[in-house]
């Protein structure tokens, strides 16, 4: 074996294995295979042209060498993205721990119990600091946050106002300039006219139905909005606040002065910087609300038992059930980030917040004393981390900048200092140093000033004479009081208790999870190990790119290698989730239809089979959603589809489609498909969930499409972190690269870009390092292996599990893509729904494939590249044992293994035992499982209790009785 072959241990089946099951399936060789599978017409004519694949050791050397690249800087910058101390407990037993960044979104909440704990501590911390009742876990980034508070307010206007058509959101002019960038484009397609002006002079007309302010201040001042939210609320305008996590320790929280929605980042709570991301986003906001909130909420119920349980509430809000009436498209969330941020107070707790919180605004106190002793004017009256200084910021930035210190230059004359966790002596002091060689008048108070430090740096407070929080703004109200975030302070309390709750949850470290559409392939350690390199992490999204040389050399390279992969002319990093992809390919789009002078151009056709994000997607991007019917094969109705962009051609914009289809085929019409909606003035987005079926064997650019997204965090290996992060950054024919999205601090984008995705240039940065190392160790033949592995291991299962189950749809020659679907409706007769299989399944020591989606009753296998023949085989097993468990079952006695699943060790381990099968059939019906056997930690839960009674905090269920 070559043990500097990355590719040999990506793919899970070596050659022998292979071998064995292109026997099974009745092909005399790999090739074989493909050409029964992929249409001939699509075939790529040439292999990828990428650069030789690099071995793991060569990869790491490389990837260290540029990151030496980047110049971390000290950076004051703020806006937003301050410097944070991850706790190395935190960094090394969950951001390096494949038990929690593998894991799936918690749909399967019976063995997803540890993950949604740690995401409810989430909620409980931001319903804490910011007032409010109700908070989700979470979104995507504080500008996209504010973008999904507008919608919300919108959706969720007065009668009145729906009736009077009230269209205007009023915008401070306070606000983040990437957030005003992304309330720009969200708010033209649907119709919201945006306002930006001054708080204090705002008329509060019947027109406006909104409004949103920054809190502090986006140099840092900190209004009192106590009266602009009064008068608001008098005259049915909704407020949402936009605000700084850790000023709210010292800041009165936003629900007091009666805000209707608070949103920011809690990036500051431990996260790295990364280049702009990932990070967590809170959204919180009052449980009127509760139908309208974007994004997952975290809820409590009870098990079949009673016991204490939690799961994903309300989750009818999806997409996939409101489809085009969806008033937001979120479907990832950054759980592995907001893990991260609420396990950051738990470790620290509410003393230590508070320490933190008066530590950085002491030390921003030192800084503003010193400026006034120096003789600079510091304008902000209030402040909690950031001052706004008056200076001459053409002579200072090359002075800072030689220091290795970044400031916000504002203009000329004014810059923003915002000072942040990190900051220590030595950097204080290094800002007196710069400031100094520009001060205006001798200075006298040099050993004073360093005294007042003395004092902080030993935890006392510093010994200021002057309070800059008015008690009007100031923090009385207490937080963080629950036991969770007042027991693990010490670095040995808090490990096992990370511990416990990766124990609760399954993830790839256990077992395959087979979900179709969503490829939960191997994430290799190395394509991880660079994200805790601090080169990488410490570095601001706003530095200049001379700072970030590292950063720009791999963003650019990967850009390089998805327009090869893809096929197509040029690639934007920015949106951080696929469903942010699907809106920014619409948004290209949109505009390309405008440079046409087309604007009329509104239809999106969009098969019935499509994912839900696409038609809520389409809507956002102020497109009229036109559905096509499904053929009884599965496959898109051609002539549906050709009558209706012919009805529609003189309106219409594009079609979503997916390739492979979502029913797991290679539609042989594709490129019939693709040429309608051109001969009838369209542009063809190509949804990028299955592209793991298509790298090296087809494209996008080859089928025809024009524009499409790729799930980074699917087909190139990021990890799905337990629901997030995601990246989905869109591939674009030559027509529609002027208008890739831009951002409003550092200039990219098309010549005639559109406004931006995220708030972040170039979205979540420090996760494409891992989809670069994937590209890179694998080169052009590694990448094309992957995708003729995948397509293998799919029609192995189909042809083990053939007689067992049906498998619904499959290509003209009778095989499956990379996944595919079994019919599980017939079971009916047994009294067995499809989720009692998935319940069952974790019996077995695996998650479910994906239940009922694209076809309700049914499920949606795709095993990857990743897994060996062994593990295959492992699940095979367990869904042929499973299958005669079916037969054995009855609609008249409803007592039986799949009913009662999943069962716990509490079960098998209580004294009485009255089920009608054995103790060992319920928890070992198979003999691999004893060797490694996962106990579900609660028995089935109970989704309908739970929404019937949402507690989505960490209180006592007996406060909500």
């Amino acid at each position: 074996m070559n043990t500097n072959s990355f590719q040999l241990r990506h793919i899970g089946p070596n050659k022998e294995e292979q071998e064995k099951m292109l026997k099974a399936i009745k092909a005399d060789n790999l090739d074989q295979l493909i050409n029964e599978t992929v249409p001939e017409n699509i075939r790529l004519k040439s292999d990828l042209d990428l650069e030789p694949a690099m071995s793991e050791y060569e990869y790491l050397d490389h990837i260290t060498e540029l990151a030496k690249k980047n110049k971390v800087f000290k950076s004051y910058i703020g806006l937003g993205y301050h410097e944070a101390i991850v706790p190395s407990v935190i960094q090394r037993n969950i951001l390096e721990n494949p038990g929690w960044y593998t894991a799936y979104t918690p749909y399967q909440a019976e063995i997803a119990q540890g993950r949604l704990e740690a995401l409810l501590n989430y909620q409980t911390m931001v319903c804490d600091l910011t007032g409010m009742e109700l908070a989700n876990a979470s979104l995507l980034d504080e500008s996209t946050a504010a973008a999904e508070a507008m919608a919300l307010l919108f959706d969720v206007r007065e009668r009145a106002k729906k009736k009077s058509g009230a269209n205007k959101f009023f915008v401070s002019e306070e606000i983040l300039p990437q957030t005003l960038s992304l309330l720009q484009t969200r708010s033209t397609p649907i119709g919201i006219e945006l306002v930006v002006g001054n708080h204090e002079d705002f008329d509060f007309g019947d027109e406006f139905f909104g409004a949103i302010l920054q809190y502090p201040g986006k140099f840092g001042q900190i209004f009192d909005y106590k009266g602009f939210v009064a008068k608001a609320n008098e005259n049915d305008i909704k407020v949402a606040v936009a605000a700084d996590i850790l000023s709210l320790v010292k800041l009165k929280a936003p629900a007091e002065f009666g805000v209707s929605v608070v949103v920011g980042t809690t990036q500051r709570f431990g996260i790295p910087l990364g280049y702009g991301g990932p990070h967590a986003a809170y959204f919180a906001t009052k449980e009127a609300y509760k139908r309208s909130i974007p994004g997952r909420i975290i809820g409590v119920t009870k098990d079949t038992d009673g016991g204490f349980a939690l799961r994903m509430a309300l989750q009818t809000r999806e997409q996939h059930i409101k489809r085009e009436r969806a008033t937001s498209n979120i479907c990832t969330a950054q759980v592995l980030l907001a893990v991260m941020a609420g396990m950051y107070a738990v470790y620290h707790g509410k003393n230590g917040i508070q320490f933190i919180a008066d530590a950085v605004h002491n030390k921003t106190k030192l800084v503003a004393s010193y400026l006034e002793k120096a003789g600079f004017k510091q304008l902000n009256s209030a402040y909690f981390d950031t001052l706004l200084v008056e200076i001459d910021a053409v002579r200072l930035k090359p002075i800072a900048e030689s220091f290795k210190v970044n400031f916000n230059y504002i203009t000329d004359n004014l810059i923003s200092i915002s000072i942040n966790e990190a900051t220590t002596q030595k950097d204080l002091m290094k800002i007196f140093t710069i400031f100094g060689q520009l001060k205006k008048q001798p200075d006298s108070s040099t050993a004073e000033s360093y005294g007042d430090f003395h004092q902080i740096l030993t935890q006392e407070s510093f010994g200021s004479d002057f309070e800059v929080i008015s008690e009007n703004t100031k923090r009385t109200t207490p937080f963080l009081e629950n036991d969770i975030f007042n027991t693990y302070q010490s670095e040995t309390d808090m490990m096992r208790y990370i511990k416990k709750l990766e124990r609760k949850d399954l993830a790839l470290n256990h077992s395959m999870i087979s979900l179709g559409s969503c490829t939960m392939k191997l994430n290799a350690a190395s394509e991880m190990l660079p994200l805790s390199n601090s080169q990488w992490g410490n570095i601001h999204p706003f530095v200049p790119l001379n700072q970030a040389e590292g950063y720009q050399i791999v963003l650019k390279k990967l850009e390089h290698q998805l327009n090869i992969i893809t096929g197509f002319a040029g690639t934007s990093l920015q949106p951080n989730s696929g469903a942010q992809g699907e809106f920014a390919g619409l948004m290209t789009i949109r505009a390309y239809h405008q440079s046409q002078g087309d604007s009329h151009r509104n239809i999106c056709l969009i098969p019935a089979s499509a994912h839900g994000t696409n038609p809520a997607s389409a809507v956002m991007a102020g497109m009229k959603v036109v559905v096509t019917k499904t053929a009884d094969n599965g496959n898109i109705d051609v002539a549906d589809l050709r009558e209706k962009a012919k009805l529609h051609k003189d309106n219409l914009a594009a079609l979503m489609v997916t390739y492979p289809s979502t029913h797991g085929v290679y539609e042989k019409e594709i490129m019939e498909i693709t040429k309608i909606i051109h001969d009838n003035g369209g542009q063809v987005y190509m949804d990028g969930a299955n592209m793991n079926a298509q790298v090296g064997l087809t494209n996008p650019a080859t089928i025809g499409a024009d524009v499409c997204h790729l799930n980074l965090h699917k087909t190139f290996a990021i990890p799905h972190g337990g629901g997030g992060p995601g990246v989905g950054p869109i591939c674009v024919a030559p027509q529609l690269v002027p208008f890739l999205p831009s951002n409003p601090l550092i200039p990219i984008g098309g010549k005639q870009a559109i406004t931006a995705i995220s708030g972040a240039p170039w979205g979540s940065a420090l996760a494409c390092l891992i989809s670069y190392g994937y590209i890179t160790m694998l080169g052009c033949r590694g990448l094309t292996n992957s995708t003729k592995n995948a397509i293998l291991n799919a029609n192995y299962i189909k042809e083990r599990l053939s007689g067992h189950y049906e498998t619904l749809y499959t290509g003209e020659k009778g095989r499956a893509a990379h996944e595919m679907i079994i019919d599980c409706r017939d079971f009916k007769n047994n009294g067995i729904e499809v989720v009692d299989i998935a319940k069952r399944l974790m019996d077995y020591g695996f998650h479910a494939p994906t239940v009922s989606f694209p076809v309700g009753g049914t499920m949606m296998i795709e095993p990857t590249e990743s897994e060996s023949l062994a593990e295959l085989d492992r699940f095979c097993e367990a869904m042929i044992a499973i299958r005669e468990e079916i037969k054995n079952a009855s609609k008249e006695d409803e007592n039986n293994p799949l009913k009662n699943a999943p069962h716990t060790q509490a079960m098998l381990t209580a004294d009485d035992w009255t089920l009608p099968y054995s103790r060992k059939q319920a928890a070992f019906p198979l003999e691999y499982i004893a060797d490694n056997k996962f106990w579900p930690t609660v028995r089935r839960v109970d989704d309908a209790f739970g929404d019937r009674n949402l507690i989505c905090s960490c209180n006592p269920i007996e406060d909500y009785m």
